[in-house]
């Protein structure tokens, strides 16, 4: 109690030394023109001007949303090279919703803010919340899920964690950046309810819910207009209708028009280019300006922005935290996230936890198992402190009582960088230059003969190795020559021919336990009927392979949810069956508000693993529902949700209890079911947990193009309760007799 009312005081006495908003207009007031503009465009590639005379500092920006990037030069993509910017590798965003775990996601935020305050910056480029339309997309890793609810759900808690360190967390990219094919320019197309049903919740959860300081635009444009600078999306969504008073950042070279960018909201103008007096919003905004094309009080409005946040961060007062990095507790936390994130895909015969006795030899095949993926995928690349690689986190838990083999089964190249060019400079340098696509999948470090030859060689090995092999892992999946920045996929086929390497190993040794890691959903149908134990995880952080091991030898047993639908094919996809991926010039999504498992359901598609499916290795009985009807109270709940949960199993274990809304009779298209609610309990065998969960009447709503407002119909729903999207355990209806009306801008 002590240390709370310690951190309280604290945190009101700072609070009293900030400016209130009279000497924060006081303060606007004492800036030149040329003071002003130079606050609102980039000085260096990472951060704004400062103004000195009164003691307003840089803002200082760093990606991203696996830790704070290393440093470069203040002018060009060359990294400084020194040891001083080593840090900590959190799982990807994906990784962070496959724990379903809320309370992880502000620990996780926690890490991120503290790692970025003590690596001396003041907004963190993190998260990344678009929704995964398409499981090709090169940057899924990045962004959360499928579903709106859950992205919501785990953002908020992410965000707040980021900003208890005196740092912004910067929720990206707004709006629509679904593909990185032509993401700099292709032209977007979403109807009315698909936008406030789908793509718009995340968004507004994070600025209304978890108070997020800063929001960066998107590279693609909406409607005929460039999203850094879109009336629509920031003027009379993000600033009139949200309230939103924080500070709206383009992506890195987002920015195409100085009057649009004027006029339309944007307060801070990035790129990827040194010549900063030529930005948009530089020289050509003051010119402008002196041309009487643009009010100067638009400028006000975007340095009162920034001096607003940096009171909030107190760097005006110089009364602020000074966080750390590397430390032995952000470790732990990350390792929390890891562990819990890992999905148990299938489990027949009790295939895993693996036991192996003393003096067994257990091979492990595949290049993933000796690969580590913390210095790839674009912007989100870290200059990671340590990786653990699952070969090195297998070793280490086994210890010398076994004997581990490894055998690498395909070739792959090893790169510098995410590029494939063993260069210096890094790739962002040319990151505008989508010309650069054909090179890049065309760059090669072999000759293809070369290849096909250590191909062969590589399996005739790990064939022959299989033979005195006690237990045999394989694991592969992708990497980061695939999930990246700024190239989408072409299926989601395996690299490397690994399905036929996998075919073969199964020829052999039925017993082979398999492992994927990658960003994004793989189709493994050609021999997934075939296996008995597979894992999969997510990009997962510096301490993945020691949570792997944990989970492959059951020492940890595996609670993650997949956060997106894995269909059996890329013909099943909503976006590849209405045709609209990746586009031309343009891109419209004819699918609506029917994305990922929404789709899957209303179409009677079998998924080969559905959204929120991951097995554990004890049981769990779902019983006693219960529905009491809260509508007679005349609040904001109209129904709360009873049931019991029970460790039926032999092992402690954490199951994430999912509840699902679907109307029965709505005069509307609507999903079969969505998202509403879920509970990450912790059971030791033999333990009953009683879950309550309250929903309320947007729980129940469907988004109106006439009325523009959100509605819930008088009509019957069903509520269901169960381990996944496909594995529900008890129903029950709740019939709502009255109709209500809920404004889009309240909700």
């Amino acid at each position: 109690m002590n240390l709370l009312l310690t951190l309280l005081f604290e945190s009101l006495h700072r609070k009293e030394n900030r400016m209130n908003k009279q000497q924060l207009k006081e303060l606007l007031s004492q800036l030149t023109l040329d003071e002003k503009i130079g606050m609102i465009h980039g000085c260096t590639l990472f951060k704004s001007k400062a103004v000195t005379r009164l003691g307003i500092p840089s803002l200082v920006t760093s990606d991203g949303p696996m830790g704070v990037r290393n440093e470069f030069q203040e002018h060009a993509w060359f990294p400084l090279g020194n040891t001083d910017d080593f840090t900590l590798y959190l799982p990807c965003n994906s990784a962070l919703a496959a724990t379903f775990n809320k309370e992880l996601a502000y620990e996780a935020g926690t890490v991120l803010g503290d790692e970025a305050r003590g690596r001396g910056k003041d907004m963190i480029l993190a998260p990344g919340i678009n929704i995964h339309r398409d499981p090709r997309c090169g940057r899924n890793f990045e962004y959360m899920s499928e579903d709106p609810y859950l992205i919501s759900e785990i953002c908020v808690p992410f965000i707040k964690g980021i900003q208890t360190n005196d740092v912004s967390a910067c929720v990206k990219h707004f709006a629509f950046n679904n593909q990185e094919t032509r993401r700099m320019d292709v032209d977007t197309y979403v109807d009315e309810r698909a936008i406030w049903e789908i793509y718009f919740p995340g968004f507004y959860a994070a600025i209304k819910k978890a108070g997020c300081k800063s929001i960066m635009g998107a590279y693609n444009q909406f409607r005929g207009q460039y999203c850094c600078h879109n009336e629509y999306l920031i003027q009379e969504v993000l600033r009139n209708e949200w309230g939103f008073d924080g500070v709206v950042v383009s992506d890195w070279g987002g920015v195409h028009d100085t009057l649009e960018a004027a006029k339309n909201g944007l307060d801070l103008e990035m790129s990827v280019t040194d010549d900063y007096d030529d930005y948009y919003m530089a020289n050509p905004l003051k010119k402008a300006i002196e041309d009487h094309l643009v009010d100067a009080s638009l400028i006000d409005e975007k340095v009162l922005h920034i001096l607003n946040v940096m009171n909030e961060l107190n760097m005006l007062d110089g009364d602020r935290k000074s966080g750390t990095f590397n430390s032995i507790s952000n470790m732990q936390k990350i390792q929390s996230v890891s562990d819990e994130s890992i999905i148990l895909l299938k489990n027949d015969n009790g295939a895993l936890p693996l036991n192996p006795k003393k003096g067994e030899k257990i091979l492990v095949i595949g290049d993933n198992a000796n690969r580590v993926h913390a210095n790839g995928g674009g912007s989100g690349e870290i200059k990671a402190l340590y990786e653990i690689s699952p070969l090195l986190g297998i070793k280490m838990l086994l210890g010398g009582n076994y004997e581990v083999a490894y055998e690498p089964g395909y070739y792959t190249r090893v790169v510098g960088n995410v590029w494939g060019r063993e260069v210096s400079e890094n790739w962002q340098a040319t990151s505008l230059d989508q010309s650069l696509d054909l090179a890049i999948k065309q760059n090669k470090v072999l000759p293809d003969d070369v290849i096909d030859h250590l191909n062969k060689e590589y399996l005739e090995r790990a064939l022959s190795a299989c033979d005195d092999a006690d237990h045999v892992i394989y694991i592969g999946g992708l990497n980061h020559d695939y999930d990246v920045e700024a190239q989408d996929k072409d299926s989601l086929k395996l690299p490397y021919g690994q399905d036929r390497i996998i075919e073969k190993l199964l020829e052999k040794r039925r017993d082979m336990i398999i492992v994927m890691i990658g960003g994004s959903p793989i189709d493994m149908s050609s021999w997934e009927p075939s296996v008995n134990g597979i894992l999969f995880h997510y990009y997962n952080g510096l301490l993945s392979g020691t949570s792997l091991a944990n989970v492959l030898f059951g020492k940890v047993n595996p609670s993650g949810k997949l956060p997106t639908t894995f269909p059996r094919s890329l013909d099943d996809v909503p976006s590849k069956i209405y045709g609209e991926y990746p586009g031309d010039d343009s891109v419209t999504y004819h699918e609506g508000i029917l994305v990922g498992y929404r789709h899957y359901d209303y179409n009677n598609i079998q998924p080969l693993y559905p959204f929120g499916h991951g097995l554990s290795y004890t049981e769990f009985d779902y019983s006693n529902l219960k529905i009491v009807d809260n509508t007679f109270a005349n609040n904001d709940i109209l129904c709360s949700v009873h049931l019991d949960v029970t460790n039926i199993g032999a092992s402690f274990g954490k199951e994430v209890v999912q509840l699902y809304v679907g109307a029965k009779d709505s005069t509307v298209l609507r999903p079969r079911q969505e998202l509403k609610g879920f509970e990450k309990i912790a059971l030791t065998p033999g333990e009953k947990q009683s879950i309550t969960f309250e929903l309320n009447k947007m729980d129940f709503s469907y988004y109106d193009t006439e009325t523009k407002s959100y509605q819930v119909d008088a009509c019957t729903y069903q509520i269901l309760i169960g381990s996944s999207s496909r594995s529900i355990h008890l129903e029950a209806t709740f019939d709502n007799t009255k109709s209500y009306t809920i404004e889009r801008s309240s909700y």
